[in-house]
């Protein structure tokens, strides 16, 4: 593998923003672009398999974190995930492609700029997607990133949906700008097989003589010569190299791992660095600071069949390997949709989520007999959190810490209570009642309370943390509206990290928006 020693343009992390800096930073063949990626290439076969997401947990391919231990959750660490390789969490996600509300844009506007507003960014959102089957006016049709329908999904997907509507709420399309009910899933998947930001910006370039893509090549520290970033120093086959950058050094490597990189090059709260032996060259307090993600709690039935508990078999796999289709080209969260918890409320607050499947423990544990689940997802959460470093070894996993249900008013537990009970009146409506037997997670005593005991006992993350390098017009933020990083030059940040505030729906989407928007702005 060649390691060039300069490029115009030094991208570090190659995941759902950072794969599309990668191609539109190169597309220029007078830009040179070199792509730091800690991980290996995506050729791990479950990569690819849709429904086998979880088989990549705690691999070579994922970061692996865990949360400190939660108090609201019965002291429990919550295992988050993240994707190491090409294509980062776009190749381990649940490949959902939910963009949020018009509203959540708008809010980030009102926060930085007006170039972030709804109408400004949908634009962004024609260009990257190619949605099957849409005639709606702000959804792409010729875009890299597939947005199709699922291509066998459960009929017990199709009951939970009717029950949804004997409950009165709207079935309707997906990505709505004010989604006011329950869709089926679409999925970034091309006949039948997952298509992450590698599939739909990386593979198609591989061959520009302007793009060198490093993979195993973990950033340590960006490089500095007074206050302007000239590149980054990583570690790749055991030896420390460096790149400089001749234009600009840009992070893309999400939520944890973006603060993570500031904080060891010496951005952050000063007494944050200071303990740990980093230099500090430039105080900015709220670098990991904000962290928000969307709690998750569930509960699972037991069902008689047509659960994804059989996608393993080998009749299964041969209509997979030969058709693309079956239980293995499932997303497992199939459907999804958006309530209110109390009625002031403008907009909802939570997303309940549908997965015929027995997904529990975390996607850690194999299950043991058929299942399907309805879950509650924290829109909106009050709670934050912050990332801090653990030590300042790079290659030391920092503190994770998001102080789930932390706020002092209980608005977030009240939230999540509600939406658990509302998952129990979906699941008691005639078209689903019959089909689900006994509930089988949680296990609870007579004398506990089931709703307490799911949010406390079940509940993980929905994998979209976000906002530890947030973006703003004030001065306290970590970077402005066009992603600069306060107080340095030639340094941005262009991931989910700099979302000033969580959308109302999963994170994956606004993170290739990000990565277009980015590489507008650093080309213009």
């Amino acid at each position: 593998m060649t390691h060039p020693s300069i490029a115009d343009y030094v991208v570090v992390g190659a995941g759902s923003a950072g794969a599309v800096l990668a191609n539109r930073l190169s597309a220029d063949p007078r830009n040179t672009v070199v792509l730091l990626e800690a991980g290996p290439e995506d050729k791990n076969k479950f990569a690819h398999i849709p429904a086998a997401f979880s088989k990549l947990f705690r691999s070579e391919v994922d970061w692996s974190y865990d949360s400190e231990p939660q108090p609201e959750l019965k002291g429990r660490s919550i295992f988050w995930p993240r994707g190491k390789m090409l294509g980062g969490s776009s190749s381990m996600n649940a490949m959902m492609w939910v963009r949020g509300f018009a509203a959540d844009y708008d809010e980030w506007a009102s926060l930085t700029d007006p170039s972030w507003s709804f109408e400004r960014i949908v634009p962004y959102f024609r260009r990257i997607e190619t949605v099957e089957g849409t005639a709606a006016p702000d959804a792409g049709r010729a875009g890299p990133l597939i947005v199709s329908n699922q291509r066998s999904p459960r009929a017990l997907t199709s009951s939970f949906l009717d029950a949804v509507k004997e409950a009165g709420y709207p079935v309707e399309p997906a990505n709505l700008p004010e989604p006011k009910g329950f869709s089926q899933t679409m999925v970034n998947q091309k006949r039948g097989a997952r298509w992450s930001t590698a599939d739909a910006y990386l593979k198609p370039i591989r061959k520009r003589e302007n793009l060198t893509i490093l993979t195993e090549a973990l950033a340590t520290r960006v490089l500095f010569e007074g206050s302007a970033a000239v590149g980054v120093e990583y570690v790749a086959g055991g030896a420390t190299r460096t790149v400089r950058a001749a234009r600009e050094v840009i992070l893309a490597g999400g939520a944890i791992n973006s603060p993570q990189l500031l904080m060891l090059s010496g951005i952050g709260d000063k007494d944050q660095l200071a303990p740990n032996g980093i230099a500090v060259r430039h105080h900015s307090p709220q670098v990991g600071k904000n962290l928000t993600d969307h709690l998750s709690a569930l509960i699972g039935w037991s069902v008689e069949r047509d659960s994804l508990f059989f996608a393993e078999k080998i009749p299964e796999l041969a209509n997979y390997l030969a058709r693309r289709r079956g239980m293995l080209t499932s997303n497992v969260a199939e459907a999804y949709g958006f309530i209110k918890s109390r009625d002031e409320l403008a907009l909802p607050d939570v997303e309940l989520i549908y997965a015929p499947a027995p997904f529990f423990d975390e996607g850690l544990i194999a299950p043991d007999a058929h299942a399907a689940v309805i879950g509650a997802v924290l829109l909106k959460p009050e709670s934050r959190g912050e990332i801090t470093l653990r030590s300042a070894d790079p290659a030391a996993k920092p503190i994770i810490e998001p102080r789930y249900l932390s706020d002092p008013d209980g608005v977030d537990r009240a939230a999540m209570l509600e939406g658990l009970r509302v998952c129990t009146e979906i699941a008691s409506r005639p078209a689903l009642k019959g089909l689900l037997g006994d509930i089988v997670r949680p296990r609870i005593g007579a004398n506990e309370d089931l709703l307490t005991e799911a949010l406390e006992r079940n509940a993980h993350t929905l994998y979209h943390p976000v906002s530890t390098c947030r973006m703003g017009n004030d001065a306290a933020s970590v970077v402005s509206p066009d992603l600069r990083v306060r107080g340095v030059d030639r340094l941005r940040v262009a991931d989910a990290s700099v979302m000033p505030t969580i959308v109302r729906g999963h994170t994956h989407a606004p993170s290739v928006l990000i990565g277009e928007k980015a590489a507008d702005l650093i080309l213009s």
